[in-house]
């Protein structure tokens, strides 16, 4: 769970993540031709642009999913080949997909310890290991309550009986709980109603209030302009800015999407 093992004890760099010129290509297909994302602990950073600029791509990259054909990755400053996910996990990068990556009849408390269930000795010699579910349940109560969660009630209930919204916080929650650098997410909150949508964003801000830098795709611009620290803006496989949010407008980040320029930015 969540310690300081993902930062070193002299980091480089002020970044958790740095890409620098990522290029990816699929074919003919030029997915990224240069992209590149900084972000320190703390900061949400929103990842915005039309479909097909390259932002999944990108996050793939930066979690292991994916392998860039060239550029540079680094992590607090030192240059690092993401070779898996699970590398990328024990850098301390936790992903959030869009589909959740969610067991709809497990519990919460299970599917937060996904693949990593913590175990008991035998009662006697000999015996086979078994769940230490008395500690998922205590992990799983703080990880909610660590994520702003205030909705759910059990953490014993089945997935498949909560809400869109709630489902969504789990998968942050949980995220939340491993990461110990950053947690990139796609789309978190595609499909939800208001009050959902609250629920998630809320999970986001205390994320980063407990020192975790937070990558956020998102076409919601008008939202990620009061949620973001930074927006970052990516077209046609590009980053063409990465800009404080507080200087941004609406029409600003749209113009800049359409290959334009924001307010004050050099032509």
């Amino acid at each position: 769970m969540r310690s300081e093992q993902g930062k070193p004890s002299s980091p480089r760099s002020d970044y958790v993540i740095e890409a620098t010129d990522i290029v990816k290509r699929f074919g003919h297909v030029q997915a990224l031709s240069g992209a590149s994302l900084q972000v320190r602990p703390g900061e949400v950073l929103a990842l915005v642009g039309d479909n097909g600029a390259g932002k999944s791509t990108l996050t793939k990259i930066i979690c292991g999913a994916l392998t860039p054909d060239s550029g540079r990755l680094a992590f607090w400053g030192e240059t690092t080949t993401v070779t898996s996910i699970r590398h990328a996990q024990e850098l301390g990068v936790e992903t959030v997909y869009q589909d959740l990556a969610l067991a709809p009849d497990l519990s919460v408390a299970e599917n937060m310890f996904l693949g990593r269930e913590p175990l008991t000795r035998g009662i006697f010699a000999g015996w086979p290991p078994s769940l230490d579910r008395k500690k998922m349940r205590q992990a799983a109560r703080q990880a909610i309550a660590a994520a702003g969660i205030s909705t759910l009630n059990s953490v014993d209930r089945a997935v498949r009986d909560l809400s869109g919204g709630q489902r969504q916080a789990i998968a942050v929650a949980r995220a939340v709980m491993w990461a110990t650098t950053a947690i990139l997410m796609d789309e978190p909150t595609a499909a939800l109603g208001t009050k959902q949508t609250d629920i998630v964003y809320e999970s986001i801000r205390s994320a980063a209030a407990r020192g975790l830098a937070v990558v956020v795709i998102s076409h919601d611009i008008p939202k990620m302009l009061s949620l973001a620290d930074r927006i970052a803006v990516m077209r046609q496989g590009r980053t063409v800015s990465n800009l404080p949010a507080r200087d941004l407008t609406l029409t600003d980040v749209v113009t800049l999407m359409l290959g334009g320029h924001a307010r004050g930015e050099a032509a």
